[in-house]
């Protein structure tokens, strides 16, 4: 303190100071949160705001008034704070007051609102960066119209949320385009030259690319990123996992050098995903590489967008309104003229169908080429697991060790096999009909190699015998990666085991010899690639209770037996399955196009998608029963079932949309021919947002395409 104000009477000249300076301050215009008597804007008073309100009734703009001292900053694109759900009676001073503060996207600006009654004023702009583009929002809004879904939906996906400190920071420069690259490997594809030269020249060419196996597809993906910035445009890639986004961030790192892409993956975390993503809204980087997410990227001039291994679940959002990265890429190539490549080792029906519509063109290899790129497949069939009593000691064929054993002598052997853990549900040693538990009926498992036990409601078995051909015996009918690391490293004491799983993925291993165990889709990368590969249980693979089980384990086996030494190297993969199977003869031949143009006029001749349209209508039978009844339906539409779903046991895991434990749901299929499926997701939302108006009742899920329809 000061000498003066230790004088006495020195506290109430300083009190009337403050009271003087209080006098002469500048009273404010309107309080912050209703900007009751505020002056509006001069020029365009109104703002048309999408809120992050994700219930289907509610998908509209509403319009709020522009207070003049949020004028500046409430531009199109901006996140604002509005008050939402005040109603009209507590209107004050002509302007609607109340309501909960809730967030939202201004989308336009307007000079008057086409609602006749008091408007309320934006509550504040959260940030005066634009973050939501106008094309960004028509493809948000065509990807809900597609699915049925809600716009605030989708633009929770195509939005991350906001980080202050990343916003804070400048983005840099963009940096010139780079030099047109070579065509690398993509030599070894009849039109991969012509390819690359398309997208150097500012072309929009469209195909569906069967990679060959191996190591080279995430630098030929760079190659085409980066002939596409050498013609002054953007790119996109959207792979399934962080796994694949690593190898593709390292091929463009290498190609391209530092600074000239993005990665937009969950593994980033929060504020590194926003800055990276605010330098592609901004500019400054014009090539992306993430997942699921990252097919909403803001790419300015996009010029092409690939999408790899689309069969992936991981492609397939769990959250509404559902879309699928395949589909998205597909209306972005189509919206803003783009190039589009689809690639993957396999092929999916979809992918057929893009090359038979010719939408797309195909970019494979010759076939010579394809083969000697493979590795030998060698199948084992049931009659042979059968005769050998290696099979029966240890659940592996006499060919099954032959291969490891050889493989083992000049680098690692990849084992996989259809689930991981432990415990194995059991089945009939001689039939194979799953054991049952003779109080529920659920299946008979085996923990740690114990007694019977029921896996639902935990009722031990001490007498069990098959209903079907009266057998006592039992084999495992999936046996988990870790009891096959353990048979395998009791059989070969002297060599590594290393496994691999959802729990603990590995991303790739030494080139020495060891035996690595692995559950599909987590397979590590091998240096030089594997000796041999075993793919045990493919019969469990086949047998699933799915349309798409046998282009899923066609999938499954391809994907590992990329990983794989050619023939020339001396790569063998062993399939254990019963040779005769379609999808086992397209492994064998190395020829997955011709097993998806098969199952796909398997589809056409049943009206199944991707040749039809196709719905999912999941909820509680009344609630189904009603939903359909309320639907105005197109007249071409045909509805399947409903059918009882299983009932979900409280030691399940449960997925998102999965029924509640212990409650009986159904599901209906509505199909509809090709041409009616904007139709049927109009009929399907318009039922959906009525029914929640008034006050719907159980819930009821609707999905557009749904992945697996059983």
């Amino acid at each position: 303190m000061s000498s003066e104000n230790e004088r006495p009477g020195g506290v109430p000249e300083q009190l009337a100071l403050i009271r003087e300076s209080v006098r002469k301050a500048k009273v404010p215009k309107a309080k912050p949160r209703t900007w009751r008597g505020a002056a509006l804007a001069k020029e365009l008073p109104i703002a048309r705001v999408v809120v992050n309100k994700g219930v289907l009734h509610l998908d509209q703009y509403f319009d709020y008034a522009v207070p003049e001292e949020l004028d500046a900053d409430a531009q199109p694109g901006v996140r604002v704070r509005v008050r939402f759900g005040a109603g009209s009676r507590n209107v004050r001073e002509g302007r609607r007051e109340g309501g909960g503060l809730i967030d939202g996207f201004v989308v336009e600006r307007r000079a008057d609102s086409d609602y006749s009654g008091p408007l309320a004023a934006l509550a504040g702009v959260v940030s005066p960066e634009r973050v939501l583009s106008p094309e960004m929002l028509s493809l948000a809004r065509a990807v809900a119209d597609r699915y049925a879904g809600s716009l605030a939906d989708v633009l929770q996906v195509a939005v991350p949320p906001r980080n202050a400190r990343a916003e804070a920071k400048p983005s840099p420069e963009p940096p010139a385009p780079p030099a047109e690259p070579a065509a690398g490997t993509w030599e070894r594809y009849q039109q991969g030259p012509a390819f690359l030269r398309a997208l150097g020249s500012g072309g929009a060419p469209r195909a569906v690319w069967t990679a060959l196996p191996g190591p080279h597809w995430a630098e030929e993906i760079a190659r085409a990123v980066a002939a596409t910035l050498a013609s002054g445009r953007g790119a996109l890639v959207v792979v399934p996992d962080g796994r694949s986004a690593g190898r593709v961030d390292a091929a463009l790192t290498a190609l391209l050098g530092e600074g000239r892409h993005a990665v937009l993956t969950a593994d980033s975390g929060p504020e590194r995903r926003y800055r990276q993503w605010l330098s592609v809204r901004r500019g400054a980087v014009r090539a992306v590489v993430g997942t699921r997410a990252a097919m909403f990227a803001p790419v300015k001039d996009l010029g092409l967008v690939v999408v790899w291994e689309d069969g992936d679940s991981s492609h397939s959002d769990d959250n509404a309104p559902f879309p699928h990265v395949r589909e998205v890429l597909e209306l972005r190539a189509a919206h803003d003229k783009c190039a589009f490549l689809l690639g993957s080792t396999s092929c999916t029906v979809e992918a057929a169908q893009l090359v038979q519509s010719g939408w797309a063109a195909p970019l494979v290899a010759d076939r010579t080429v394809a083969r000697a790129a493979a590795p030998l497949v060698r199948t084992v069939g049931d009659g042979e697991l059968a005769r050998d009593e290696a099979a029966r000691a240890a659940r592996l064929p006499s060919l099954a060790w032959q291969a490891v054993r050889e493989g083992l002598k000049s680098g690692p052997v990849l084992v996989q096999v259809p689930r991981r853990g432990y415990a194995p549900r059991l089945a009939c040693a001689r039939c194979r009909t799953p054991a049952r538990c003779g109080h529920c009926a659920g299946p008979l498992e085996a923990p740690d190699e114990r007694a019977l036990r029921c896996a639902w409601c935990g009722t031990a078995e001490s007498d069990w015998h098959c209903a079907e051909c009266g057998s006592n015996r039992l084999r495992a009918q999936v046996v988990g990666a870790r009891r096959t690391a353990e048979e395998l490293g009791r059989a070969f004491p002297a060599v590594p085991v290393r496994t691999s799983g959802r729990d603990h993925i590995l991303d790739s291993v030494p080139g020495q010899p060891a035996l690595v165990v692995s559950t599909p889709g987590a397979e590590p990368v091998a240096e030089g690639g594997y000796a041999a590969a075993l793919l045990l249980d493919g019969w469990a693979m086949l047998t699933r209770p799915d349309l798409r089980a046998g282009e899923e384990a066609l999938r499954r086996w391809i994907g590992a037996a990329s990983l794989v030494r050619g023939q020339d190297e001396g790569g063998t993969v062993v399939v254990v399955a019963e040779p005769t199977l379609r999808p086992v003869q397209a492994l064998v031949r190395w020829d997955p196009v011709g097993h998806a143009l098969r199952e796909l006029a398997e589809r056409a001749e049943l009206g199944f998608p991707p040749v039809s349209r196709m719905a999912e209508v999941i909820g509680g039978p009344e609630a189904v029963e009603a939903f359909l009844r309320s639907a105005q339906l197109p007249s071409d539409a045909e509805v399947l079932g409903p059918v009882p779903l299983p009932v979900a046991d409280p030691g399940r895991a449960r997925r998102p949309g999965d029924p509640p434990v212990g409650e009986q749901w159904e599901r209906a299929l509505v199909r509809v021919p090709p041409g009616s499926g904007a139709a049927l997701a109009a009929a399907l939302k318009a039922a959906q947002a009525g029914r929640l108006a008034r006050g719907g009742g159980d819930p009821v899920r609707i999905r557009i395409d749904p992945p697996d329809i059983g």
